[in-house]
């Protein structure tokens, strides 16, 4: 008698989530293809993605391409226009503002915790070592490489505070801030005192004067917005 091949009832559902967790994965992956793109300048602020091309360029069908699309559109990476497509969001001087607004905020309270609780091994030594590659990035004129280290060293304060929903939350706006580098790729090279404001950033996190560290951040912060703003401008005219 010839063996009965079809899945049994209790092998499906086994099946199905199989399947589902390979769909899952591959959408995640796609996720971050796009998303490293986008932070990458690949795909220029105004562009349009558009679901085929995509899927080819990444060897992927159409489905994990639109999955992928929506979570960034979710993330506020991208910008769905209805009837006319997927967009890479142009940022403006009031996104600019909102945006180091909410950085403020979530660094402040992660920079406080840090400071006044037993610092994570080894966080002081990775503080000072993006210091350092930050330099030599400076020294070279690689001004993405500067903005790289720039957001790790931020991204490693935010981690020591220990807290994921907090982590969460940068990560999709320090992702806006690089969106809004990209708008100024060609305009002047990153300014030079963000050097010394990241030593001195540094010097303060080791310590445990949080009112100087934060007084020290806002005024990081106002300095980056009045760059940015500059660089757009000059970028638009």
């Amino acid at each position: 008698m010839p063996h009965d091949t079809t899945p049994s009832a209790a092998s499906a559902p086994s099946v199905r989530r199989a399947t589902s967790v390979h769909r899952t994965t591959l959408a995640s992956q796609v996720v971050e293809q796009i998303r490293s793109r986008l932070l990458t300048g690949t795909f220029p602020p105004g562009s349009q993605l558009g679901e085929a091309e995509l899927a080819e360029s990444l060897g992927v069908s159409r489905g994990p391409v639109r999955e992928a699309l929506a979570r960034l559109v979710h993330e506020g990476l991208l910008l769905s226009e209805p009837h006319r497509g997927v967009f890479v969001p142009l940022l403006g001087e009031a996104d600019v503002l909102d945006i180091y607004f909410a950085r403020e905020a979530l660094e402040a309270a992660a920079f406080r915790r840090v400071i006044t609780s037993p610092r994570p091994p080894g966080l002081l030594a990775a503080l000072d070592e993006t210091v350092d590659e930050l330099a030599r990035a400076t020294r070279k004129g690689d001004w993405s490489k500067v903005a790289d280290f720039d957001a790790r060293f931020h991204s490693l304060v935010i981690e020591a505070a220990g807290s994921p929903r907090l982590t969460r939350m940068f990560d999709t706006v320090i992702a806006e801030t690089r969106l809004c580098l990209n708008l100024q790729a060609d305009a002047d090279p990153a300014r030079l005192d963000l050097l010394d404001e990241h030593r001195e950033l540094a010097r303060l996190i080791a310590g445990d004067d949080v009112d100087a560290a934060l007084a020290a951040l806002a005024q990081h912060f106002e300095e980056a917005i009045v760059t940015v703003r500059n660089r757009l401008r000059a970028v638009r005219r």
